[in-house]
């Protein structure tokens, strides 16, 4: 019966493949070469005219999540595409705050992705999975807290593609990535791929974005509060959440790798 389902998941999972890609003239690396060339704001008004309804975005409502939430606004469309926040249930109570802030500055279509399970449940259950240092038990939590509850939305909308905030220079693993890739079943856009700290403090400057409140407080990146703190002496950028035991939450990593190496 495993070998069936398995089986399954994989017809699945070519199926999905084979449809996203019936939505590109070219191959996924050509199209990837011609997004390269496009302007951040230009990214997205393809993906929106390519994918209509079956494109989303997604946030933290963190640090930078301003920029590619204001690009929204000046889509030429008369529908704006849904916006997917992962709330775990754990974020600091100025995100929640900053989250509601720029929901009506920009009007977003949002769409709130929580876990099945609530945190007093799991922690009854697994413990406080962020606490024991352990590569495998930060791997379950961000699969119970994120992954889970993100891909069970995606499913529901039916999207194709889903657009994201990352960049090359946040961590080790996205430095390899491209403008558009596969990731679980379907394309992820990545319109800021290449801009660098200064692109996006300057661009929330001359735009008058309002800045996330742990910003002024030193934080350069956050996401929950128990695996998040401020910059120091010894740690920066990503070295500062989930206790140096990694850098990344599963969202962007596909599957697979996820579940042997570790937002």
């Amino acid at each position: 019966m495993q070998k069936e389902s398995q089986d399954n998941h994989t017809g699945d999972l070519r199926e999905s493949i084979n449809f996203a890609q019936s939505f590109l003239v070219e191959s996924i690396d050509e199209t990837s070469k011609y997004l390269e060339k496009l302007a951040a704001q230009d990214q997205l008004q393809w993906a929106h005219e390519k994918f209509d309804e079956k494109f989303v975005l997604t946030t933290s409502f963190g640090i930078q999540s301003a920029v590619l939430l204001h690009m929204t606004v000046a889509l030429k469309s008369r529908k704006k595409p849904k916006v997917i926040w992962i709330d775990t249930g754990y974020l600091p109570k100025e995100t929640y705050n900053y989250a509601e802030e720029l929901t009506k500055l920009f009007e977003l279509d949002l769409i709130v992705a929580q876990s099945s399970i609530s945190p007093a449940r799991m922690e009854a259950i697994y413990g406080k999975l962020w606490e024991t240092g352990e590569l495998r038990d930060l791997n379950k939590y961000h699969q119970i807290r994120k992954i889970e509850p993100l891909e069970n939305v995606l499913s529901e909308l039916d999207a194709l593609c889903w657009a994201s905030g990352v960049r090359k220079g946040q961590t080790k693993n996205r430095e390899s990535m491209s403008h558009i890739d596969y990731i679980r079943d379907r394309l992820t856009l990545r319109p800021l791929l290449k801009w660098t700290k200064k692109d996006i403090f300057y661009y929330m400057e001359n735009n008058d974005l309002p800045q996330h409140p742990l910003f002024e407080k030193g934080y350069s990146t956050v996401g929950d509060w128990h695996s998040s703190v401020a910059e120091n002496n010894n740690s920066k950028g990503r070295s500062t959440r989930f206790g140096g035991v990694s850098e990344e939450c599963g969202i962007h990593v596909d599957e697979n790798n996820f579940l042997g190496e570790g937002i």
